[in-house]
């Protein structure tokens, strides 16, 4: 059974970074795009970023490109979401996920949230301004 744990989220102040982890379980996880997905209060939930389970490539939202970065470590069965130059716009809650399927690199399947089967808790990013 596959399981995510979100971690790193927390208050910052606007132009802060924080960097969060998901640290993934029971499946290859070098097979498998991961992405971050948010929702904020009273929004629907959406993409941020995703990455192939090569790590070749990735794939961001328009509101986070340039800002936001994704990574793994596919020796940790970890992704990573680097979050820099922070907006009180971005705080959510950030969710990573597992791709339903091994070996995608569609970047509109993997913008979608239907496209993955595994999700984790949650971590909360907050950014006061």
């Amino acid at each position: 059974q596959v399981q995510l744990v979100e971690s790193g989220g927390g208050l910052v102040q606007a132009g802060d970074s924080l960097r969060l982890s998901c640290a993934a379980s029971g499946r290859t996880f070098s097979m498998y795009a991961m992405g971050w997905f948010r929702q904020a209060p009273g929004k629907e939930r959406e993409f941020v970023a995703a990455i192939t389970g090569s790590g070749g490539d990735t794939f961001y939202a328009d509101s986070v490109k340039g800002q936001f970065a994704i990574s793994r470590d596919n020796a940790k069965n970890s992704v990573y979401l680097q979050m820099n130059s922070l907006k009180p716009e971005d705080t959510a809650v950030y969710y990573c996920a597992e791709d339903a399927v091994a070996y995608s690199a569609s970047r509109y399947r993997l913008s979608r949230r239907e496209s993955y089967t595994y999700w984790g808790q949650g971590t909360q990013v907050t950014v006061s301004s």
